[in-house]
């Protein structure tokens, strides 16, 4: 009898130290890790994030998604009709294919209604029926590219990132990804969209957007480094970090950053703060304080409302007088000649709570338009525009940013050049 009970102790602590070595074991890993593309053969310039979708032949297909960060779900192009109950597929092996959301399943109405875009374009959604199928549920989501309005059915979804410990792509040859099962929707065409580029990721604070589906080891934090030329791919992470850039392979990028609150709109699940002042060269534009300031991956230039736009104007033309003018290029208002010299501009400083600034340099406030020609490129909003401020995606190029959803708060690193390093500066080969 004393043996057995001391058996039965042995047993009972050998399975109690493998239950806590199983609820103790980390993850090797930190984050998953994309590439961003930038494309220029569109309506304007957009960012796609790669993931990986189907798997052929024991490899991994993959696919471009534009990046916005205030959309509700995701959708993207797909093949409708090619699955039945009966368990039957003639789905393409090189094609992204539908396996659709029933109607009456709650996912349905909770995108169609609560979740959906509110754009006034958009037709109200119903029900449709798909052959071999039945009723499946049809949602509208709105095109970044073109702002038009796209049919869609509500599907499951199946993709893959790879994994990352901040500093390569994957950890070994055996542990590289990692599975998301998102609820997406599925358009038959997108005409609009850049050249391999099929959907829409959606990275907002929406219960359908990707973040949602991206569980444990993983913690509720988006970085976006997007890439200023087309030849390399800036690097999107979603975890902890820590991140880290070539050719510092040392510094974790993190100690660049300085942080400001997160806002949020009952409207919107897009990313907001507020920006209490522009400063250029030591001189304060009048903004508002606490002037509300939208973050958007869609708009490619910085929006600024009549009265700020005018008062930037202003300055800037004042602190560049020396630099020849040209004729403005729309959607630009002051543009100079660049034919004989380059050109350095002060920078142009946004004033955020707590004495914090976010600087854009010469690299982020002048694009070169032409060969001739290179604009300041921020953009006149209107009198009425709202938010009075959207920072857009060229003041985001080279800039390494983090979205970190659980404390609300949002992290800026200004230009990424002034450290010898850019956003196309991560290490992207595989493991082998």
């Amino acid at each position: 009898m004393y043996l057995l009970l001391q058996l039965l102790i042995i047993v009972l602590l050998f399975i109690s130290l493998e239950h806590e070595a199983i609820t103790t074991y980390a993850q090797p890993y930190s984050s998953v890790v994309a590439q961003v593309n930038k494309h220029t053969d569109a309506a304007k310039p957009v960012y796609s994030v790669q993931i990986m979708t189907s798997r052929v032949d024991g490899k991994y297909l993959h696919a471009n998604f534009i990046i916005d960060i205030d959309a509700p779900f995701i959708w993207h192009n797909c093949t409708l009709s090619w699955n039945s109950y009966s368990g039957t597929s003639n789905c393409p092996s090189d094609t992204l294919c539908a396996y659709p959301v029933d109607c009456d399943e709650y996912q349905c109405e909770d995108v169609r209604t609560t979740f959906s875009y509110k754009n006034p374009s958009c037709p109200m959604s119903g029900n449709s029926w798909l052959p071999g199928w039945g009723c499946t549920c049809q949602v509208h989501g709105v095109n970044p590219v073109s702002g038009s309005c796209n049919n869609a059915l509500l599907n499951y979804d199946d993709f893959t990132l790879y994994v990352s410990d901040g500093r390569k792509v994957g950890i070994d040859a055996f542990n590289q990804v990692y599975g998301a099962n998102p609820n997406a929707a599925c358009v038959s065409s997108s005409p609009s969209f850049p050249a391999n580029v099929s959907g829409v990721m959606a990275f907002s604070t929406s219960p359908y957007a990707l973040p949602a589906y991206l569980y444990q080891p993983l913690k509720k934090t988006l970085a976006l480094c997007f890439p200023s030329k087309l030849s390399a791919p800036g690097v999107l992470f979603y975890g902890t970090g820590p991140y880290y850039l070539l050719p510092q392979s040392n510094i974790d990028v993190r100690s660049y950053l300085s942080y400001t609150p997160l806002l949020t709109r009952q409207d919107s699940f897009g990313y907001f703060i507020s920006v209490n002042g522009i400063v250029i060269k030591k001189r304060s534009i009048n903004v508002p304080a606490n002037t509300t300031t939208k973050l958007s991956t869609i708009d490619p230039y910085t929006t600024l409302r009549t009265d700020i736009y005018n008062g930037v104007i202003r300055r800037f033309s004042m602190v560049t007088k020396r630099i020849p003018t040209a004729k403005p290029i729309a959607p630009f208002g002051l543009c100079y000649t660049t034919s004989t010299v380059g050109l350095k501009v002060p920078d142009i400083d946004f004033i955020l709570p707590d004495g914090k600034k976010w600087s854009i340099s010469t690299a982020n406030s002048v694009k070169q338009v032409t060969n001739e020609v290179a604009c300041l490129a921020f953009v006149d909003g209107g009198a009425t525009s709202e938010p009075a401020i959207v920072i857009g995606t060229f003041q985001f190029e080279d800039n390494f940013l983090e979205f970190n959803l659980q404390n609300s708060t949002f992290g800026f690193s200004s230009s990424l050049l002034r450290k010898n390093t850019s956003c196309a500066n991560f290490n992207f080969t595989l493991p082998g």
